[in-house]
């Protein structure tokens, strides 16, 4: 995260690259202080020292300014081990830890409660939020190329019945994210989804 004091130049105004990741930082604050909502344009200007017009010449508006902070932040890395099972879990651990020690346990409640009904800031952020999950679903083409599930399982919806617990423990039962949690989520779900592939067979 860049500072303050390190995103302003000699002339009292941070440089065009200072002036983008003073922006972006400040945008990520305000989205855990207020959430996305009560966040302004005004209010990201006057934390990152620098004018609306700005900002303006990057983004067109809130939504798009929003959706690229957020992609600043940790998402699924890609696990190769072999096996399915572990690339799955190990992914799942290291997420869950950067979940719990950056913004993102903050932001990203919000903007999925805000996309909703928000028509702009749905459209910028689906693309974004396609390419975090990414990783699991290439994990999952991995298993079905080795023959550890069957080539009809439908891919996105494994990977929803991996991490479905994760959204469930997030918007509906208001708990911390535990990486306790992420082996019998895995081993579970997994269970389920070649129960459900050899049925097909």
């Amino acid at each position: 995260m860049v500072s303050r004091g390190e995103a302003t130049s000699s002339t009292g105004r941070p440089r065009s690259e200072e002036a983008h990741n003073a922006i972006l930082s400040a945008t990520l604050e305000l989205l855990a202080e207020v959430g996305y909502s009560a966040l302004t344009v005004e209010g990201v200007a006057s934390r990152a020292g620098v004018g609306k017009a700005t900002i303006y010449r990057r983004w067109a508006s809130k939504g798009p300014l929003v959706v690229e902070a957020f992609g600043q932040l940790p998402s699924f890395e890609d696990v190769d081990t072999g096996d399915l099972g572990e690339d799955l879990k190990q992914m799942l651990r290291a997420y869950i830890v950067a979940f719990n020690s950056t913004a993102l346990s903050a932001v990203l409640p919000s903007l999925a409660g805000e996309r909703t009904h928000d028509v702009e800031l749905s459209k910028v952020f689906e693309p974004v939020s396609l390419g975090r999950r990414a990783p699991l679903l290439r994990a999952f083409e991995r298993a079905q190329i080795r023959g550890e599930i069957s080539d009809q399982t439908d891919l996105e919806m494994a990977a929803d019945v991996v991490v479905g617990p994760i959204a469930v423990c997030l918007f509906f039962k208001g708990g911390r994210l535990n990486a306790k949690m992420v082996d019998p989520m895995v081993d579970l779900a997994l269970h389920g989804i070649r129960g459900a592939s050899s049925g097909l067979d």
